[in-house]
């Protein structure tokens, strides 16, 4: 596997629109704006994303291991069949694109926001988003088991996978509509 780094980067590999197979090690894209690339199966380890734009950008089927998200924005970017493993996601913004089927799981997504995010199947096994901005997400078949949203915007959010027995929920933001949906996960009959 290929392997660049910061010096590579800054040397030209920034300016390639693909990258495959390529592992990105201690990457720094702090303060960098990155449009329209793609980037396949590839291994970001020990990266800074810190205070970095990116537009229209696909991460499909990469690693990100370790990696800071600090202050990022994510937008109409795919991060589809992607994994994240000890990742910080402190103040991170992602305003639509598709990242489903990622795995992200125990991750804290409390000071983050998703908006209008399609994340079908996801594995956001224990995610922590308190207090955070999950607005208009695509949940489709999320795996949620053991997340913590309490006191989280969820308004508009698919709320079909959402197990009030299997996930915490006080205080978060919904709309009624969202509310007949969690009356009839647990099995409640509406009636007027």
């Amino acid at each position: 596997m290929k392997v660049i780094t910061t010096r590579d980067w800054d040397a030209g590999a920034g300016k390639e629109r693909r990258h495959e197979g390529v592992q990105f090690s201690a990457l720094d894209l702090c303060e960098t704006d990155v449009e329209g690339v793609e980037f396949s199966e590839c291994v970001f380890r020990d990266a800074r994303f810190n205070c970095s734009q990116h537009t229209d950008v696909a991460f499909l089927n990469c690693r990100f291991v370790n990696c800071n998200f600090f202050d990022a924005t994510f937008t109409n970017c795919k991060a589809v069949g992607s994994s994240f493993e000890g990742c910080a996601f402190d103040l991170t913004t992602v305003d639509g694109g598709d990242w489903s089927f990622i795995t992200l799981p125990r991750a804290d997504l409390g000071s983050a926001t998703f908006t209008g995010v399609r994340m079908r199947e996801a594995d956001l096994t224990g995610i922590r988003c308190r207090n955070g901005t999950m607005r208009g997400l695509d949940l489709s078949a999320a795996t949620l088991t053991g997340g913590d949203f309490t006191g989280c915007d969820l308004r508009g959010t698919d709320l079909h996978a959402f197990d009030p027995r299997a996930l915490e929920l006080r205080d978060a933001v919904i709309t009624a509509d969202q509310a007949v949906v969690i009356a009839m996960t647990l099995g409640l009959q509406i009636r007027d």
